[in-house]
């Protein structure tokens, strides 16, 4: 006989739409069940996550991927409650020439996260790193900065307005949940230098955001990917998806933004692709997306420190492909479609997909 779930998922349908601000936790650090689905605004309080309740599930973490013309940025803030996880990486993508350095910070010091996003400026500093993520105003413009040896960058990403993220609360359990925003199709400007040469981050360079706080189980497998660009009508249009990780829970990371509007794919998405040769092509299909990216470079990385553990496999590419999708009415969210089913076909959305495993 199988003994039952000490904490079992919630009962309840997470993909509903949140429409006012509302706490993750209640007082005891569970899930506030009340917070379960999806937001196109961030309106998540997760400041109860950290301290004294789920101490070493605790993830945190700040990620920001820019990608312009001629170069890739990337950078990671994280805490893991026992460690602190950061990383500044730079590539050029004509060359394929990077620059690169990670932390991984036992105990967790020098570092600083908002208790929810957008609640002040995050900082990480590590030997031969320092990153700054400073939001200003009512959050509609962000200032990323990093600096490691013979490489930095300033720049700066501003959410349109009207613009919709994806905002989902995903329940594994009630003692095992987590937060994401992702935040795609964002306009990005400023500068990377490297090794003394500056670079211009010219219109056409675009960022995105995935924002995390939540409590984890140790090992985890998940796929992620993300794209933007503008289609032939002047509209910009950003992808979102995701996988594994939330299967059996009732929730999805899935959706398109079309013109600054989230359509939301609630239905899990088929991810095809075979890991041992990534630079091929991969598929991406369900809920009224078909989507093929094809990579130009796989950003692989691997970290073993006993207990703590991760597997990346990071490609760089372009999205091509249809998303269709239907709106009732006005009042289902999606004012700007009128009723009845639309289709979008894209290519050229410059983004990434990958596949990660952690055991943390």
């Amino acid at each position: 006989m199988t003994a039952p779930d000490p904490f079992p998922a919630p009962a309840v349908t997470p993909e509903r739409e949140l429409t006012a601000p509302v706490s993750l936790t209640l007082p005891n650090g569970r899930l506030n069940l009340a917070a379960v689905g999806f937001a196109r605004s961030p309106l998540v309080d997760t400041s109860g996550i950290g301290g004294r309740h789920g101490w070493g599930r605790n993830k945190r973490w700040e990620y920001w991927n820019v990608i312009t013309p001629t170069h890739i940025v990337a950078l990671t803030i994280s805490s893991l409650d026992y460690a602190a996880v950061h990383e500044v990486w730079v590539f050029e993508r004509a060359s394929e020439r990077s620059w690169g350095r990670g932390a991984t910070v036992i105990p967790s010091r020098d570092m600083v996260l908002p208790g929810s996003l957008g609640g002040g400026i995050a900082i990480a500093h590590a030997k031969d790193l320092a990153i700054t993520v400073t939001p200003t105003g009512d959050g509609g413009v962000w200032r990323l900065h990093a600096a490691i040896p013979d490489a930095s960058f300033d720049i700066t990403v501003t959410r349109p307005a009207h613009h919709d993220c994806l905002a989902v609360v995903v329940p594994w359990s009630t003692r095992r949940f987590q937060y994401t925003v992702k935040d795609v199709a964002l306009p990005a400007s400023g500068t990377i230098t490297t090794e003394g040469v500056r670079h211009d981050v010219p219109a056409g360079s675009w960022a995105v955001l995935d924002h995390g706080r939540g409590r984890w189980p140790y090992d985890v497998a998940w796929n992620w990917g993300a794209g933007a660009g503008v289609l032939p009508d002047g509209r910009s249009i950003g992808l979102q998806v995701g996988g594994r990780w939330t299967d059996g829970t009732g929730a999805t990371e899935n959706a398109v933004i079309v013109g600054g509007v989230l359509h939301k794919i609630s239905t899990p998405v088929r991810w095809s692709y075979d890991l041992a040769a990534p630079l091929q092509p991969w598929r991406v299909t369900g809920g009224g997306l078909d989507a093929t990216f094809t990579p130009f470079y796989d950003k692989r990385s691997a970290m073993n420190l006993g207990i703590l553990s991760s597997r990346t496999d990071q490609c760089f590419g372009e999205w091509t492909g249809t998303f269709t999708w239907t709106a009732a009415d006005a009042a289902d969210g999606d004012a700007p479609d009128a009723a009845g089913t639309h289709e979008v076909a894209f290519a050229g959305l410059i983004g990434f997909a990958g596949d990660v495993h952690n055991r943390w």
